[in-house]
Formats: C-alpha cells, sequence, structure tokens
C-alpha cells in the first residue's frame, strides 16, 4: 500500500543525508539532522504498524522501536521495573450517583437529585461539598476578537457562574462549536468552583479530538453492565462540578432576581444580547455523592526516558518533552473517499499518521539522542512517548496523575504534535511555527522559546494565532500538553497546523517536510537546554492568554 510504495527510494536518501549528517557534532543542537529523521518515520509510519491504534500490535511494536533507539543512545529507562515502559490504567467506571444540588433563594431552598432537574457528568470526583454564591455570566462566552466579553462585570472567582444559550449570540463566528462547548471549563479556568449551563438540545454538543474532560463515553453496550465512563485519572479526587440544568432549576434560580429566566430564556433562543449580574441572595449548594465502581480495566503504556542533568541541586528537577505515538489504527468497514480510501488506492485502509503525530514522535526522539549524546544541562531531561492521545489524552493524563518523576519538580513541558508540514500545504507557511500556550502560564517561558528562536542560525517564524482564546479551534487543549497545563505546569506546545491529510489515509511520510522537523525541534531543543540551565524554575505569574494573531516577540514583564 502507500507507505511501502516509497519506500525504496526514501531509504537510498537516506543513507545518502545520514551520511552528511555524520559529519555534525556528536550531541547538540548541531545533531538533530534530516536523514535520521526520515528514517524513523518512514519505519513509525509504514504499513507495518498499521495505524499505530491504542491497544494493538502495531502500537507495540513503535514502543517497542522508540525504547530499542533509546537504549542505544544511553537515555536511561524510567518506567515500570526499570523499563522504558509506563503501563497506563484505562478504567471504565460505573457510578450510582446519589449527588444533589440545593438552590437557596430568599430564604427559600430547593434541592434537585442528579439526574431530576439538574444533571452532573458520571465522573463527579471525590465525596464532598461545595457552597457559594452565584454569578450569572450571560452566554459565557470572551471572544475579544467579536467585541464578546460577558465576564467584563462579573468576577467568577470562587462563584458558580451560570451561563444560558447553547448556541450563543448571533455575534459568534461561524465555525465556534468548540468554543461553545467549552464555556463551563474556562469559567472553571477563571477561578469559579462550578459552572452550570443549560441542558444541550438532540445532537448538540459536538466535541474533538483531544477534548479536556476527565474521562470519555462508554463503548456502547448491555445498560446494566457497561461502564458509564472511561479514565486514567484519579475518578475520586476533587473536581470542580459541571453540569447542566433544565427549566425549572433555573426557574427557581432566578425568581428572585429582576430579570427572570422566563425573559433570559427567550433573550437566549433569539441569540439576542443577555445581561451578566450577580444573582442576589442566591446560593448554590453541590452536595457531591459518587458510588464508583470499577467494571473494566484496559492497557497501553506509554515510552519514558531520562537524560540526566549534572548539576547536584537541580539534576532532581525535570524539563519534560512530549508528544504522542498513537494514531487512528485502519478502516475495518468498506472503504471509501475520505475513509480509507484515495483516488489513487482505492483499497488503502491504514491510516498512517505520519504527521499526526509520527513528525513529533521523532522530533523528541532526535531531542533525546542529543541530550544524551551530550553536553548535557544542568537540569534533567525526561521524555514521554504518549499512548491513547486520540482517544482522549489517555497517555498524558496518566502520567499527569501518576508521574514516573515528582510533578512539582518539573519545571516546564515541551509538546510537540504535527510539526512536519506545512499549513494546508501552503509554500508561503514553510518558515512559520505555530506556538500555543507558552504565555499563560509563565511569561519568563515565552521569553526565553523568543529567545532561543532568535539565537537559531535560522529563525522560525512565530506565529500565535492559535493560542488566542478566541481560536476557533481550541488548539490549546486538544493535545497532551493540556494535561500538565491542568496541574499549573509551563508548557510550550509546537504545531505546524492542520492539512487537507490530517486524520485520513493520506497522511503518508512522502509528504513530510522534513527539515522542517528538524527546524522545529532544534528550537525545541535550544528551549529545552536553556530552561534546564536556568538557577530557577520559570515564574509562573498565571496571567493567562496574551498574544494571539499578529502578536510577535517577547512579552515585558
Amino acid at each position: 500500500m502507500r507507505a511501502r510504495r516509497f519506500l525504496v527510494p526514501t531509504l537510498v536518501l537516506i543513507a545518502l543525508v545520514a551520511g552528511l549528517g555524520a559529519q555534525s557534532a556528536r550531541g547538540g543542537v548541531n545533531s538533530i539532522q534530516v536523514g535520521p529523521l526520515m528514517e524513523w518515520l518512514t519505519f513509525l509510519s509504514s504499513d507495518e504498524l498499521q495505524g499505530r491504534a491504542t491497544y494493538t500490535e502495531g502500537l507495540g511494536t513503535a514502543a517497542t522501536y522508540i525504547a530499542e533507539r533509546l537504549k542505544e543512545w544511553g537515555v536511561k529507562p524510567v518506567g515500570d521495573g526499570g523499563t522504558y515502559f509506563q503501563t497506563v490504567k484505562v478504567l471504565g467506571v460505573r457510578n450510582i450517583s446519589r449527588s444533589s444540588v440545593t438552590v437557596e433563594v430568599g430564604g427559600q431552598s430547593r434541592t434537585f437529585k442528579d439526574g431530576e432537574g439538574i444533571t452532573l457528568p458520571r465522573n463527579q470526583g471525590g465525596k464532598r461539598t461545595i457552597a457559594a454564591a452565584v454569578v450569572f455570566a450571560g452566554y459565557g462566552l470572551q471572544l475579544p476578537a467579536s467585541k464578546i466579553d460577558d465576564y467584563a462585570v462579573i468576577d467568577p472567582k470562587a462563584k458558580v457562574v451560570v451561563w444560558l444559550g447553547s448556541q450563543g449570540p448571533a455575534t459568534v463566528p461561524d465555525g465556534s462549536f468548540r468554543l461553545l462547548g467549552a464555556r463551563s471549563r474556562q469559567a472553571l479556568e477563571k477561578g469559579a468552583v462550578a459552572a452550570i449551563g443549560p441542558t444541550p438540545p438532540p445532537g448538540g454538543g459536538r466535541g474533538g479530538r483531544g477534548g479536556p474532560g476527565r474521562g470519555g463515553a462508554a463503548p456502547a453496550g448491555d445498560p446494566e453492565t457497561a461502564p458509564h465512563f472511561t479514565t486514567v485519572q484519579r475518578y475520586d479526587a476533587p473536581v470542580a462540578p459541571s453540569a447542566t440544568a433544565q427549566d425549572a432549576f433555573f426557574e427557581f434560580l432566578f425568581s428572585g432576581s429582576d430579570v427572570k429566566y422566563a425573559e433570559l430564556k427567550a433573550r437566549a433562543d433569539k441569540r439576542e444580547p443577555l445581561p451578566a449580574f450577580a444573582v442576589q441572595n442566591a446560593k448554590i449548594t453541590f452536595n457531591i455523592d459518587p458510588d464508583y465502581s470499577i467494571v473494566r480495566t484496559q492497557l497501553t503504556k506509554n515510552v519514558v526516558g531520562l537524560v540526566e542533568g549534572t548539576d547536584p541541586k537541580l539534576k532532581d528537577t525535570y524539563v519534560a518533552y512530549g508528544a504522542h505515538y498513537d494514531h487512528s489504527g485502519y478502516v475495518e468497514g468498506l472503504p471509501r473517499p475520505g475513509r480509507g480510501a484515495t483516488p489513487s488506492d482505492p483499497n488503502d485502509r491504514i491510516y498512517n499518521g505520519a504527521d499526526d503525530d509520527g513528525s513529533g514522535t521523532v522530533a523528541i526522539m532526535a531531542i533525546a539522542r542529543a541530550f544524551a549524546q551530550g553536553p548535557k544541562p544542568k537540569r534533567s531531561l525526561l521524555f514521554v512517548w504518549h499512548a491513547g492521545e486520540e482517544r482522549g489524552l489517555l497517555g498524558s493524563r496518566y502520567n499527569a496523575d501518576y508521574p514516573v518523576v515528582p510533578l512539582e519538580k518539573m519545571v516546564a513541558q515541551l509538546n510537540m504534535d504535527m510539526v512536519g508540514r506545512n499549513r494546508d500545504d501552503k509554500a508561503e507557511e514553510s518558515n512559520t511555527v505555530y506556538v500555543v500556550g507558552s504565555d499563560r502560564i509563565s511569561t519568563e517561558l515565552h521569553n526565553i522559546n523568543e529567545d532561543a528562536n532568535a539565537a537559531l542560525p535560522k529563525p522560525l517564524t512565530i506565529d500565535y494565532e492559535m493560542n488566542d482564546p478566541a481560536d476557533p479551534q481550541s488548539i490549546y487543549t486538544r493535545s497532551d500538553h493540556y494535561s500538565y497545563a491542568s496541574k499549573g505546569i509551563p508548557i510550550v506546545f509546537y504545531f505546524t497546523g492542520l492539512h487537507p491529510d490530517y486524520h485520513q489515509v493520506s497522511d503518508t511520510v512522502d509528504k513530510i517536510v522534513f527539515d522542517k522537523i528538524q527546524r522545529v525541534a532544534q528550537l525545541a531543543f535550544e528551549t529545552g537546554r536553556r530552561v534546564a540551565n536556568l538557577d530557577h524554575a520559570p515564574d509562573r505569574d498565571n496571567k493567562g492568554p496574551r498574544v494571539g494573531k499578529g502578536w510577535k516577540g517577547k512579552i515585558q514583564k
């Protein structure tokens, strides 16, 4: 099939380029060369690995291949039992919920059981009680480019945030379904203790790859025994509630307000502007009381390795690099155009995943080798090839809750996902890399990345368009870095953009721009090297997203 069609000429080219690369320095940034990248990716994206789907032999073959290279280079194993593998336990969980929500308005109270007027997610976290005052955030949106800011006159911190309007206002940009679906999460990121939105209409609530929830929906099966959700995280840890409610709940909540629910609902249905205000004399209490039982366990594995730092005091702190090495497998049903078929090969069934995320996989392989062969920085470098990103960030979420090194010792995480093509295959994008999230937790890390790029012999053009909070694709939440950012760890996400072959069988190695992987890897190497040699961890000022489309350069503190 497609990957093998290009195997012979590609290997010939590898041999030529690798010979030239052998003249470079043994380690360091100049050792990141095109030849090895081509060799590794040609194998990892070949039909032999059958698309590297989670829980398959193909993913296991990829894991073994990466581990063998790490052993060759002298990268230290830090996985289970002194291996390069960290077992990821994917649990199927049932919850017979006893939770309830009590609303107090003007001296009157009403309790709604979970599933009766208000619905909590099946994964509710650990047992606890949360009580707070209430603010109404209108549509619950903050889109500066569209001049929409429902938080301009309210403070969500330590409050229960309520929002309405499943479709958003008429002024919301087209294609913003991801932003509309993320409103409760965004309220919690702004410091709310809980968020409540309307029950979505039938067929509503479109999702996306690698969303930010705590667990995926369970597969279909016997409703009496099938898991309600799957998760790799600690399902009994405290979680801020994110609920949906029906008319009866909102009618009581707004019964003491100057603006009643019927008026707010009518405006929202017409997509007219909504006010934002503190709901006077109102309090909401969540009584979280789940009853969990594990009904299924599945296993996959991250690949993990360490290059130890040189400083006696700093080597027990870590700069982490990450990429996901899984992809989407192959088409099991009938192939058709757009799904397991291309005009050039109507029988092609395998999602080779050369760019997604074979490119990031080989980029951090090159970085690991470059650090292992020296010179080594003061801090240690942790490398994690995450499994199950396509299933919902499984590997990174697991490592964020069950880390192979202490999470509090992780000073930064640098993630690469799809760094081997130009956005929409445009030639004018050949020098561009999209950087996401660098400013949100640590201004200092953002500036270090900018300085690292400027120091390269041929700096890349850094574009921050997809860091904008109004990014309709919500790229910030859709790859493994988000699992670490959610724990407060400063991150940088490197990405070179979507293209027509995204999640198609046509994402093959012949379309990869290898010198682009090389240059992005060199930037990530240099950024990590600088962080690893700092005498302090990058400051975590947590000022949120400030750089977006059109921004260039550093942020003045």
